[in-house]
């Protein structure tokens, strides 16, 4: 009988390795699609504007829209919730729909049919006054504003409530398929593919939006939307295979301790708890903001010539996103042979493809597929850091390092680059050189900033703890988009050409957050060594296995 018993315990689908990685591959994919939606206007702002007539403080207003709901009506805190009622399963398909629901309204909103419809009058003569909000400041909205980025910001809203639910549900279902597994690397290999949809966005965006020589913007949302109704279906798939490995177990799905608002206290009373956290708003409103401006920003300051011939064609479109994945696939695996000889092969193959890569987007002469090239050194090397910290420690140190190349790279944007403008070969080189840098930089921190957190807070409230420097984290993420585009308006007036845009304060105030980043990570190392919190200390001797469980750490 006991091994009756131990055979029906150990025989469940996650404890086949085939099982656990199909659900993680399900869950994976469902985020590099919403990655890949995230950013679907990025690469091309020029065209929203002279397509569409949207300037660069409409195009910010609409991207911070994103997170508008999450920040002002709290609906973060809300998917939380609905997430530890209703279990992993019912809030992945629940995400997918509402995500779906706002890519549908977003790709209407930008769509030949919403020019001269009822939708379009109604959308220019309303929501140009939003009570209290207007009164602080913090409106979604403007009067002047484009019906069509208007409907667009509204559709964006439903989208980024849909995503973060589906960040936080993704990271929590990984927990619940690996624990007591290879969690750490399955965490990394999904933010690594969620983190290449912003690649695929660079390249694909521009492609669908110019097919077949006609320019359409609603192509490259419409590509989104198939994407999205793929996503669905992932969570779908996986919402079969996580009822069953419930029925296997006879267990209820895992729930980590909900948001209380008796934890805000406790959290708050906590120094480094906002040391962290301001560092966490300072970093990635410099990173996913600038995102949304990367293209256009080096469009501005490089001179490119358009390929002609079999580089204009569409086709290298297809060759170079293939020579990406090669990138990606052997740079990432190389972190996991164990034979050097293999390990050194895969290295030579992703330097050589990324050599490949880089020419191919320099003969090509497109910013997106330059831009594109900022995740693939993430890629590479977030398996490396990670186990670096478990192993060695240093977090506090590596978190100003990371804050170092953040300043770097933006002052570099904002002053080196626009003097190569003349020279076509440097111009391209230092950019590809600085995209790859700030990539490093974006794994940099990460990998040292949410392991940090379980040695900062109680064990109890580190769910509470990870959601509000979430909340606070959105908050930077709504404003800085708006920011950078009211900032360019203000530097760029009577300028009309979407391509002659100058950068230079936009850029200085991004590296004016790194600055803040710098000193309040210089700051939490001395609070470290006088209070012995441990930052620099290896995470390998404690275990947290909650502290994962965030989606901030995509």
């Amino acid at each position: 009988m006991p091994q009756t018993i131990q055979k029906t315990v150990q025989d469940t689908l996650r404890d086949h390795a085939w099982a656990r990685w199909t659900a993680l591959l399900l869950l994976a994919l469902g985020m590099f699609c919403c990655y890949i939606f995230m950013d679907i206007l990025s690469p091309i702002k020029d065209l929203m504007q002279s397509e569409r007539g949207w300037d660069s403080t409409a195009f910010g207003t609409m991207e911070g829209a994103e997170t508008f709901l999450n920040v002002f009506v709290f609906f973060l805190i809300f998917a939380g919730i609905i997430l530890d009622k209703m279990g992993v399963r019912f809030t992945a398909v629940l995400s997918g729909v509402v995500m779906l629901v706002g890519a549908l309204i977003k790709y209407y909103a930008i769509s030949e049919s919403f020019i001269g419809s009822g939708a379009e009058t109604w959308f220019t003569n309303n929501l140009n006054y939003i009570p209290l909000f207007d009164e602080l400041g913090v409106s979604p909205f403007y009067r002047g504003m484009p019906a069509s980025a208007k409907c667009a910001a509204v559709g964006f809203m439903i989208f980024g409530c849909g995503c973060e639910m589906a960040g936080i549900t993704v990271s929590r279902g990984i927990v619940k398929w690996f624990k007591g597994r290879e969690t750490a690397l399955a965490m990394g290999s999904e933010m690594a593919l969620a983190r290449l949809g912003v690649a695929t966005c660079m390249i694909f965006s521009p492609f669908f939006a110019r097919l077949g020589g006609t320019i359409d913007v609603s192509r490259s949302v419409a590509f989104g939307v198939v994407l999205m109704c793929i996503a669905l279906i992932m969570f779908i798939v996986y919402f079969f295979m996580d009822r069953r490995l419930d029925a296997q177990t006879g267990e209820a799905e895992e729930n980590d301790e909900p948001f209380k608002v008796s934890d805000i206290g406790k959290i708050l009373s906590s120094g480094g708890f906002w040391l962290v956290a301001l560092l966490c708003v300072l970093y990635y409103s410099a990173i996913f903001p600038f995102q949304k401006y990367a293209v256009n920003m080096l469009q501005c300051n490089l001179t490119l010539v358009p390929g002609e011939g079999f580089w204009a064609g569409e086709t290298v479109t297809l060759i170079q996103y293939v020579i990406m994945l090669v990138v990606a696939a052997a740079a990432f695996a190389s972190n996991f042979s164990k034979r050097k000889s293999m390990k050194y092969g895969l290295m030579s193959l992703a330097v050589v493809a990324l050599v490949t890569y880089c020419v191919i987007g320099y003969k090509r002469g497109s910013a997106e597929t330059i831009f594109a090239v900022f995740p693939l050194l993430a890629v590479a090397i977030t398996p490396i850091l990670g186990n670096y910290v478990d192993h060695k420690g240093k977090a506090a140190t590596m978190l100003m390092l990371g804050s170092l190349l953040l300043i770097a790279c933006h002052l570099i944007f904002a002053f080196v680059l626009p003097a190569c403008k003349g020279s076509m070969v440097g111009g391209v080189i230092v950019a590809y050189a600085t995209i790859l840098v700030l990539g490093a930089s974006f794994s940099l921190v990460p990998a040292a900033l949410w392991p940090s957190v379980p040695k900062l807070v109680d064990e109890k409230i580190i769910g509470s703890a990870y959601a509000l420097i979430f909340w606070i984290q959105n908050i930077g993420l709504w404003l800085f988009p708006l920011l950078i585009g009211k900032v360019l308006d203000a530097t760029n007036v009577g300028v009309t050409d979407p391509t002659a845009l100058d950068y230079t304060w936009a850029l200085i105030m991004l590296a004016a957050l790194g600055i803040a980043a710098f000193v309040i990570g210089f700051v939490l190392k001395i609070v470290d060594q006088k209070r012995h919190l441990g930052l620099e200390e290896p995470n390998i001797k404690q275990e947290q296995p909650q502290a994962p469980v965030n989606s901030c750490a995509h």
